[in-house]
């Protein structure tokens, strides 16, 4: 398949079903006809050994659920397929490297409010649901999300908005969780509304995947709902350019006409986007979506995932190799979460070489040094 191309995935791609495309383009049908048991998953996939077990024993750790759209985009036979590598369990998930944490980012530490986690000083991150429309093997909050695990998501709403109505420095608030935009339209209409009600939130943003796993919920009802919100951003989520349908297209596009900003976040994942190759063609794909790439995180130490995991050296590798190699509005800004809470920190190649006060010495993208002089001050000549 060619990458950089927008392939449909239409019913008769379903392990040869008689689906409907009234059916195949339901959101709702979507949602009901989730690939999770192993006998689902069997019926479509030769399954190795390890995705075997893992599908058997992770079951109370992170739920399994992939929609027909997402799954239909996994290799059937090869177990190193990178759509299958996010989705589809694998017995490493039972190991723990001592590394590995189960909040890796700090988020209950910084929560004042169950729900409301308030780590920079101007902005929040509010959890307003523990449910996806498919599951990342990966994710940061598989501590609380799809509701197996022991730990539980317990968003206290009204507590929420009233913190926020008595704390002024709070002018950005994100609504992730799980995913905002499985909510009904007027659920989700009516939590903007009282966000919007407060003064000194200036914008909102919602993150979600939803485009990617479920872009028949992209409906030109709810677009034009979100559009009397704005200023509204999305963050989408997407780390392979084969996640970018023509049907995922077509979302984002009614997405963008509506007037809203887009921004991608992708995760680094070994034997998924960890080489250049991929990631360029992954950016270039996104600003054909009218997306633009906005983080490439380094994997959190999410307990379970280090064999998804790479090096910090391979992902400062892949941003070295993107930059002067295409438009600038191609490039993400590479992070990684402090672990235990020290909030995203930009990682960046060595492109200053030396530094004095009377110069700086800079390398570009071919490794050409230049030489930029530093201001000194003078003395103004006598008149």
């Amino acid at each position: 398949m060619n990458e950089l191309s927008f392939q449909s995935h239409a019913p008769g791609y379903w392990a040869g079903a008689n689906i409907s495309p009234e059916d195949w383009n339901s959101a709702k049908w979507q949602l009901k006809n989730r690939v999770q048991s192993l006998e689902d998953i069997e019926q479509h996939l030769t399954l190795s050994e390890e995705e075997r077990a893992g599908i058997l024993l992770t079951g109370t750790k992170l739920a399994t659920a992939v929609t027909p759209h997402f799954f239909n985009l996994i290799h059937p036979t090869d177990p190193n397929c990178p759509i299958r590598r996010q989705v589809i369990p694998r017995i490493e998930e039972t190991y723990t490297d001592p590394s590995e944490m189960e909040d890796p980012c700090g988020e209950d530490s910084h929560m004042p409010v169950p729900g409301l986690v308030h780590r920079y000083p101007d902005r929040v991150l509010f959890l307003v649901t523990d449910r996806c429309a498919s599951y990342c093997r990966y994710c940061t909050r598989s501590r609380v999300v799809s509701g197996v695990s022991e730990k539980k998501l317990e968003t206290q709403w009204d507590q929420a908005i009233e913190y926020l109505k008595k704390t002024p420095q709070v002018r950005d608030v994100l609504l992730s969780g799980g995913d905002p935009l499985l909510f009904s339209d007027s659920k989700l209409e009516k939590l903007l509304t009282r966000l919007r009600e407060i003064p000194h939130i200036q914008f909102l943003r919602i993150g979600s995947r939803i485009p990617l796993f479920l872009p028949q919920r992209i409906t030109p009802e709810l677009c034009k709902m979100l559009h009397k919100f704005h200023p509204l951003f999305i963050s989408i989520h997407t780390n392979h350019p084969r996640e970018l349908t023509s049907e995922v297209r077509d979302a984002l596009g009614r997405l963008a006409d509506s007037g809203i900003q887009m921004g991608n976040q992708s995760v680094l994942l070994k034997g998924v986007n960890d080489s250049s190759e991929v990631q360029r063609d992954l950016v270039q794909k996104l600003l054909m979506c009218r997306v633009r790439p906005y983080y490439l995180y380094q994997a959190d130490l999410i307990e379970g995932t280090k064999h998804l995991r790479t090096g910090i050296n391979k992902g400062l590798e892949i941003i070295d190799s993107l930059r002067g190699h295409t438009t600038g509005y191609g490039i993400p800004q590479y992070v990684v979460d402090g672990p235990g809470g020290g909030g995203k920190i930009p990682l960046n190649p060595e492109y200053v070489l030396e530094r004095n006060e009377e110069r700086v010495v800079l390398r570009n993208y071919e490794g050409k040094q230049f030489i930029y002089p530093e201001p000194q001050e003078s003395a103004i000549p006598a008149s």
